[in-house]
């Protein structure tokens, strides 16, 4: 798993990694014990250490790492009980083993990406892919499995509202920079808090991801609906990048209310494969089950329109150029510019060009963007960022090749098959119409506080005892 995480979280500072500043600051658990100073004791905060003594590792939480300015590679390597396949299961187990009214409702989320990865890893179609993962999971206590892809449709639209508002107002509000930044990447998002810190911020856009509106939904709106306390229900999610981990854990996806996360638990395609594999199961005896349809755009694996990262940038610049500029028949031809990986799209009105998109994934594009940002030399007034090469079908935690073909040949290949599947229409949106009505109450405040989110600057924190000498 070591190598799961998005090329933003990882070590080197050649190619598509950042460098941690130090190492972690909470290696150990420092007793707190009342002693006398005395030559050869270090003070720390409090508590006196000695070299010769023993003392308890600390659990370090994603929260942690979060909160660390210095070293958040330890994402990679401490793997906390609370966003593992492993409390998953024991949470499923213990629940099993409740009476009835002691019971939680167990959701699991679960991402396009991921289903066409654990497809192709067992040679299944598309829809056979979701219907065994379905059929596994309510085999181990699951209560009910929804598409993300509802969620995303919340995260789209207010995405493309974002902007115009953004686009609009830009001229009278000196504050509104371009370009807009797409955020549902949290590889992305912790690397520009940290590295780039208030610099950066203003340009990001406050648009939950759709794994967080996904929790807003469930644990706001859901557990009222089923007259349940928001930590009775637990929700999991199924993504394509341990990124999300770190996601789920950030502090303003807590309700402190109610002790709760809004995505309890995280767990990735290949933990799938792993779980698989370690317990023996045979795929094709797993019981194809289909959706459930309360958050579900329906029983059929769907996908958006644009990139296989759920197509940001293709529904911001359609919304734009019909609602800024009244042109809804759009040739959308995207010009690749120094590799796959960097694609634009222009819209021309009277000769000039009123809106310039693109689609930057991998770390080397984006540390070319944001460069560009800081000379104050980007044409572009959004862009669609994903750290992972490729996308989220390329996700650090989507499944590897093991078929022959090489990483390259399987992602093309996801690619080919995520655009073949059917696509979300107008008409399966009524439903998120009226939640819009029904839970937002169509009120700005509302759609504010569960629809977007904040971001910090993360600042560097020197522990002189954690340097390496």
């Amino acid at each position: 798993m070591l190598g799961g995480f998005s090329s933003g979280l990882k070590l080197t500072d050649l190619n598509d990694f950042i460098t941690p500043s130090q190492e972690c600051i909470k290696p150990v658990q420092i007793p707190n014990k009342n002693k006398t100073k005395d030559k050869g004791l270090i003070e720390i905060e409090g508590s006196s250490l000695q070299p010769e003594e023993t003392y308890e590792k600390a659990k370090i939480t994603l929260n942690d790492c979060l909160a660390c300015s210095g070293c958040i590679t330890s994402a990679e390597v401490v793997l906390v009980n609370q966003q593992s396949l492993e409390q998953f299961s024991k949470v499923l187990n213990e629940n099993s083993h409740l009476s009835d009214e002691d019971k939680s409702v167990i959701v699991l989320s679960v991402s396009t990406q991921s289903v066409l990865s654990i497809a192709a890893r067992y040679n299944l179609t598309p829809q056979e892919g979701l219907e065994k993962i379905v059929g596994y999971f309510k085999s181990v206590g699951v209560d009910y499995v929804f598409d993300v892809n509802f969620a995303r449709c919340f995260s789209l639209i207010e995405a493309q509202k974002e902007f115009a508002k953004r686009y609009r107002n830009s001229e009278n509000d000196s504050s509104l920079v371009f370009p807009l930044l797409a955020s549902s990447c949290p590889g992305w998002v912790c690397y520009a808090e940290k590295t780039h810190g208030s610099f950066i911020l203003p340009y990001i856009s406050k648009t939950r991801s759709p794994q967080q509106v996904m929790g807003s939904i469930l644990k706001d709106y859901w557990s009222k609906k089923l007259l349940l306390k928001p930590n009775k229900l637990y929700h999991a999610t199924l993504m394509p990048c341990f990124d999300k981990k770190l996601e789920a854990s950030r502090e303003e996806f807590y309700n402190s209310d109610f002790d709760t996360n809004e995505v309890d638990c995280v767990i990735t395609s290949v933990e799938v494969e792993q779980l698989f594999e370690k317990d023996g199961i045979d795929v094709n005896t797993i019981p194809c089950m289909p959706l459930d349809t309360e958050f579900s755009m329906c029983q059929t694996l769907l996908s958006h329109d644009g990139s296989g990262s759920g197509g940001f940038a293709h529904h911001v610049f359609i919304y734009a150029a019909k609602h800024l500029f009244d042109i809804e028949e759009i040739d959308l031809n995207w010009k690749t510019l120094r590799n796959n990986d960097m694609l634009e799209l222009t819209l021309e009105v009277n000769g000039e060009k009123v809106l310039r998109f693109a689609i930057a994934n991998g770390f080397r594009n984006i540390q070319n963007l944001v460069q560009k940002i800081k000379r104050n030399k980007c044409p572009y007034h959004y862009v669609e960022i994903m750290a992972c090469p490729s996308g989220c079908l390329n996700g650090g935690a989507q499944i590897r090749p093991n078929d022959g073909r090489t990483s390259k040949e399987l992602v093309q290949y996801l690619e080919s098959i995520y655009k073949q599947l059917p696509k979300i229409t107008s008409q399966n949106e009524q439903r998120i119409n009226e939640l819009y009505s029904e839970w937002l109450e169509n009120d700005d405040n509302d759609i504010q506080q569960k629809l977007y989110t904040t971001y910090k600057e993360i600042t560097q924190n020197v522990n002189p005892l954690g340097i390496k000498w």
